[in-house]
């Protein structure tokens, strides 16, 4: 329950440093010092906040006189602190939510209430361009870990009064700054209120994976359905084209990752390339990327299926039969590499930057000769799997792109077993898992195909002009 300050300080200080455990962090800090005939109390956390503000400030209570001082923090706050930022803090949950922010907060003697003055900094990385969300030609700046800068990236770019961003804490304990952002006139209201209430009826004790926990706080789906129910993006020119678009983009503290809501898996697919070139370009790119992904589900099942029916290989392709000796089975030699794959990209993640080129090479030569020589691996099979590997990277969504290689794997290991109708139950579950998935509205994962908007599919495929400013 809150308690209440009083009006003096030495009664506010016992309760604020037995409520904080002052004594027992050295990192959280109190100042006390005197100012006229009155005393002040500065409650802060070291690292937290900008020692030449602080200093600036002190400055002028030094210049003030007994008489200066109003009666009450508010008036105070009105004349005498040449701050703008600055909020009243009427209880003890206020100033522990201030306080564990990182803002300093004033206690003066002879007031009831404290004074919220946000100098806080917090230690943050430049605006670079994010890793996996790179661009042959754009804007080089990409979100980072501190929310504040986030929005201002978004800000610089919609400098519209509409835009508006919401704030609100999840976490008993983390108490994560979670904010929404949308454009009042284009965004679908109805969608707005479900986001807040979900938002607001969270009860975790902390968001330990920031953006991730949120989002399956937000909507808990069907484990089993692997397709991504939300885009997330470390793009600020992406967001906002998303939130210009009627979208609602979600920000969360210590996450470089932004939510973008509602999303359907064709907007998962788009990427700012396609829109930093002209439309022909764009479109090329685009329908390379959709082209790509779908042969990346089905190319190792189609192999198989063919060499377990030689017969069906079109006339002048014979040459794609393996002739050599085959030691493995080809269905163990495609989930062998697959697993290889996957355990070299996090082999990569975790290999120090001055050895991933020569271990990079070390693994290609092993992979791609000694295997191939020693009979593990056949050389075709090799190759389709080296193509795979890349078609894994041609789109910027981990989510889906993983959840494409859960359904090969699942048709290529039904069509090793059950043949044909193997691989037309595989070609089945995939397209129930992508139909039947829902995006956090409620509406058709596969919108503009179902329900059916001929214009709004066809620039899914085409990019014809600049995305529209007008809501979806």
């Amino acid at each position: 329950m809150a308690n209440q300050f009083v009006t003096d300080i030495d009664g506010n200080i016992s309760m604020i440093n037995e409520l904080l455990r002052v004594n027992e962090n050295f990192d959280l800090m109190y100042r006390v010092v005197d100012v006229g005939d009155h005393r002040f109390c500065f409650y802060f956390i070291d690292g937290l906040s900008k020692d030449e503000i602080m200093e600036k400030i002190m400055e002028f209570f030094y210049r003030m006189k007994p008489e200066d001082f109003p009666s009450d923090a508010y008036g105070f706050s009105k004349k005498y602190l040449p701050y703008g930022e600055v909020d009243l803090i009427k209880d003890t949950d206020s100033l522990i939510k201030y306080v564990m922010s990182g803002v300093p907060c004033l206690f003066i003697d002879g007031y009831n209430q404290g004074l919220a003055v946000d100098f806080r900094t917090y230690p943050s990385r430049s605006v670079g361009e994010p890793e996996k969300d790179k661009v042959m030609r754009g804007s080089r700046d990409g979100f980072v870990e501190t929310l504040v800068f986030n929005t201002a990236l978004i800000r610089r770019r919609i400098r519209d009064p509409q835009l508006t961003m919401e704030i609100f804490t999840v976490g008993r304990s983390s108490k994560t700054d979670v904010v929404v952002s949308y454009m009042g006139k284009r965004v679908d209201n109805r969608i707005l209120a479900e986001i807040r209430q979900r938002i607001e009826a969270i009860d975790i004790d902390s968001l330990t994976m920031n953006g991730e926990s949120l989002a399956e706080c937000l909507y808990q789906h069907k484990w089993y359905n692997p397709f991504p129910k939300f885009k997330f993006s470390e793009r600020p020119d992406a967001a906002a084209a998303a939130i210009l678009e009627g979208n609602i983009v979600i920000l969360v503290d210590n996450s470089p990752a932004a939510i973008i809501v509602p999303t359907s898996v064709f907007d998962i697919i788009e990427d700012a390339d396609d829109y930093y070139f002209p439309p022909v370009t764009g479109t090329y790119l685009r329908l390379s990327r959709f082209i790509i992904d779908v042969v990346a589900v089905v190319f190792t099942p189609v192999f198989l299926l063919l060499m377990h029916h030689p017969q069906w290989i079109p006339e002048g392709y014979e040459f794609i039969y393996i002739t050599d000796p085959i030691n493995i089975p080809i269905l163990w030699q495609f989930l062998l590499l697959e697993f290889a794959v996957d355990g070299m990209r996090l082999a990569s993640l975790n290999t120090p930057s001055m050895l991933s080129t020569p271990l990079s090479v070390m693994a290609g030569i092993v992979l791609g000769d000694f295997t191939v020589s020693s009979g593990w691996f056949n050389s075709e099979i090799m190759l389709y799997m080296a193509f795979i590997a890349v078609a894994n990277y041609t789109q910027s969504s981990f989510e889906l792109g993983y959840a494409l290689k859960f359904m090969r794997i699942i048709t290529l290991i039904l069509t090793g077993f059950f043949d044909l109708p193997g691989f037309i139950i595989g070609l089945a579950i995939t397209a129930i898992a992508i139909v039947r998935n829902k995006t956090i509205s409620g509406k058709s994962y596969i919108y503009p195909l179902i329900p059916f908007n001929g214009k709004q599919l066809l620039r899914r495929f085409f990019r014809i002009s600049l995305p529209s400013s007008e809501g979806k």
